[in-house]
């Protein structure tokens, strides 16, 4: 596995950084969380229309900003004038990983169009160490990862549901086949009806040699259930409470 996953388990991965008193996917989030204590954060980007990887989890500007636009529609540029508030504006990719240079990421190509910016940003900043590259389809993420020999990457929708049904199935070859080159799943607590967290699923993933990440967990009690049915970290809006969590905290 490479130097992303380094720091000791569990893990704790800021979902957009910490935005209680910040923007979502802003500078300031992620510095946020990193004050409380994350190495890890969790972020979405998309393609400005001038071909640069810009930090964004929505395709459009109408949450965050109140305006219509598609961030695939306006330049880097005119995205860094976007004020989300508290002075923060777009980022790009590049900008935040040469920002945050002892930081890992999670990387979620949301656009087809941002596989080649992603890419060149990660190789620009030498962070090919430090990231992990998912996405719900694995087009998009099996292309961005041929782009980045040897980037750790997270099972997309697909092999993620044939690893699970294998697993409840009692089909372990089948889980380790559909898992293969991957390093991790990160998922939620249920899919297709099923509880994707038991302990026997659980060492079934870890049989297959990835790690287990839980989406989207906020409350420190379940936390603190999921860590000890062997889960190795947990994608959160609170990286606060989940850090005080991670270190045998009570809350």
């Amino acid at each position: 596995m490479t130097g992303y996953f380094d720091p000791p388990r569990p893990r704790v991965l800021a979902h957009r950084g910490l935005a209680i008193d910040a923007p979502e996917n802003t500078p300031l989030a992620f510095a946020r969380a990193i004050e409380a204590g994350a190495t890890h954060i969790e972020t979405d980007v998309h393609a400005s229309a001038d071909g640069v990887a810009v930090i964004s989890h929505d395709a459009d500007l109408s949450r965050v900003a109140g305006r219509r636009e598609r961030v695939g529609r306006l330049t880097a540029e005119q995205l860094a004038r976007v004020e989300l508030g508290h002075d923060q504006t777009f980022a790009t990719l590049a900008e935040v990983l040469d920002g945050f240079p002892e930081t890992r990421f999670n990387i979620d190509v949301k656009d087809a169009r941002a596989v080649g910016p992603v890419a060149d940003a990660v190789r620009r900043t030498n962070s090919i160490d430090r990231v992990l590259i998912t996405s719900f389809s694995g087009v998009r993420r099996r292309s961005t990862v041929e782009l980045l020999p040897g980037v750790a990457t997270s099972a997309s929708a697909v092999p993620f549901l044939v690893a699970l049904l294998s697993g409840k199935l009692g089909l372990t070859s089948g889980a380790r086949r559909a898992l293969r080159g991957l390093d991790a799943v990160q998922i939620p607590e249920r899919a297709l009806g099923l509880s994707t967290v038991t302990r026997r699923a659980i060492r079934g993933f870890h049989a297959a040699g990835v790690e287990v990440h839980v989406w989207t967990v906020n409350d420190p009690a379940r936390m603190r259930e999921l860590f000890a049915l062997g889960v190795d970290g947990v994608v959160t809006d609170r990286a606060d409470l989940a850090v005080r969590t991670a270190n045998g905290d009570t809350l």
